[in-house]
């Protein structure tokens, strides 16, 4: 009798090691308002301004793209596509982490940056990698790291995919862009009300 409940002791100390080592990837509970999501999570606003301060894109554009691409969802994955609705056939894309980065895209990133321990999942390795890539939208098709509607088309399209106009007829990208560049305006004005920016 006394070998069982150590055994249920040991499993439960197990567990909860295991739960306070590991990363939490759950979002932030209010998504539309920075301050607070600021307040929630301090560590993604000192991400965010490190960023900044790195490569000139603003707080805000950096928060409207991840939610875009995200929802802050460290862990977040493209769905999976099935043949006949049940054969599976693996995940849209390769798309992974805060910033829903390509695999090639990434390791270009941390080639190029010498980031070469950067992480997906991590928001500080995230938004230094928005940052880079607006350095390259910047660089090769004109775009200022502010203009964060034209920035996630080129996010979204990649510079030479941009440069074609591949999304012009994709209207639902261009919705989707046009609501990152309100979104980014309306996390710029809350960050200035509340002090944060």
């Amino acid at each position: 009798m006394s070998r069982l409940p150590r055994l249920l002791a040991a499993a439960a100390l197990l567990a909860a090691l295991a739960s306070c080592g590991g990363r939490s990837y759950d979002p932030p509970r209010n998504l539309d308002d920075a301050c607070a999501l600021a307040a929630e999570r301090p560590a993604y606003l000192r991400a965010m301004r490190a960023t900044e301060r790195e490569w000139n894109v603003p707080v805000p554009v950096q928060m409207a793209i991840i939610h875009a691409e995200s929802r802050f969802r460290g862990d977040a994955r493209t769905p999976h596509r099935y043949a006949l609705g049940v054969i599976p056939l693996g995940r849209q894309s390769s798309a992974y982490g805060y910033s829903q980065a390509l695999d090639g895209t990434w390791e270009e990133y941390q080639q190029v940056t010498r980031n070469h321990r950067g992480e997906r999942d991590d928001i500080r390795d995230a938004t230094d990698f928005i940052g880079w890539y607006a350095s390259t939208a910047l660089a090769q098709n004109g775009i200022q790291p502010t203009d964060a509607r034209n920035l996630y088309l080129a996010y979204h399209e990649g510079n030479a995919g941009f440069r074609r106009g591949s999304y012009r007829n994709q209207d639902w990208l261009i919705g989707v862009a046009n609501r990152v560049g309100e979104r980014a305006i309306m996390y710029d004005i809350q960050l200035m009300a509340c002090g944060r920016r």
